[in-house]
């Protein structure tokens, strides 16, 4: 792939290798582009009028500069001040996504947001109570989710999600190497710190029959090939397939289950984890 000389070439290339929907990579171009501003000293627009601004030509390489890397964790603290911190985490963490695949192609050499921590979330104040979180998904609920004719990849997820209570986060950056597969358990080696994992015999069926024949590698794949430059970590030796993103897991859970929903929005994986 040919080393893309702008930023906003470089957010495209990024764009057109990740899994997305197209309202997904719509809010990812918008949040990539956003950065474009505080890598000059500029501060972005706000508002609706941020979604048609033309962001500044910026030089890929911009990015090594230790005086690029400052003014974006500058940026940072500033926007922290006016914007909501789950909406800067969320960007963020687009743009660390984008920093670590352009380094993966080599087309960066370092990390500007090295040592820049999420934001914390504002608490609630005590005369308003957190709004409420989605509903559970109740027992007749989940055995209609698990009756859906879907792939393999999905069932398996889908119980080892409802069955560990773990974070989605956390299962999809599994590798076959953390499973104990003959005692339904997580390795405890491998996870260092961590509570570990069980999961009940259906699982285990599901989980062994989605891993035949494939030994080393993360064990939810996407359904085509990893990207070129793709980290060896995140692909499967086997079938050079990439690690199963968390957007796209989510996007396959909640099209599925549009038809169980009486709302016809579907559900999310945070429902089924926490049924």
């Amino acid at each position: 792939m040919v080393h893309p000389v702008e930023y906003a070439v470089a957010v495209e290339r990024r764009l057109e290798a990740a899994e997305l929907s197209e309202g997904s990579r719509r809010i990812y171009r918008i949040a990539l582009a956003t950065w474009a501003w505080p890598m000059v000293g500029r501060t972005p627009p706000s508002g609706a009028a941020r979604r048609r601004a033309v962001p500044p030509v910026v030089p890929l390489n911009l990015l090594d500069d230790p005086a690029c890397a400052a003014r974006l964790r500058a940026a940072c603290v500033q926007r922290a001040a006016v914007t909501d911190p789950r909406t800067l985490n969320r960007e963020l963490s687009i743009l660390r996504g984008a920093l670590r695949w352009w380094r993966g192609q080599g087309w960066i050499t370092t990390d500007p947001l090295a040592g820049t921590d999420p934001f914390p979330l504002t608490a609630p104040t005590p005369t308003a109570p957190p709004a409420p979180g989605p509903p559970r998904l109740d027992e007749e609920a989940v055995r209609a989710v698990f009756a859906l004719r879907v792939p393999l990849r999905e069932q398996a997820l889908w119980h080892l999600l409802h069955d560990t209570g773990a974070s989605i986060e956390r299962v999809l950056a599994l590798d076959i190497l953390d499973l104990d597969l003959n005692r339904r358990r997580s390795r405890a080696g491998r996870n260092a710190g961590r509570p570990e994992l069980r999961w009940e015999p259906r699982t285990g069926r599901l989980l062994s029959l989605l891993l035949l024949s494939r030994t080393a590698g993360p064990v939810f794949l996407t359904d085509r090939r990893a990207p070129a430059g793709t980290p060896a970590s995140d692909r499967c030796p086997l079938t050079g397939r990439g690690r199963l993103s968390y957007r796209r897991a989510a996007e396959v859970f909640t099209e599925a289950t549009r038809v169980l929903d009486p709302s016809g929005a579907g559900w999310t994986l945070r429902q089924l984890r926490a049924g």
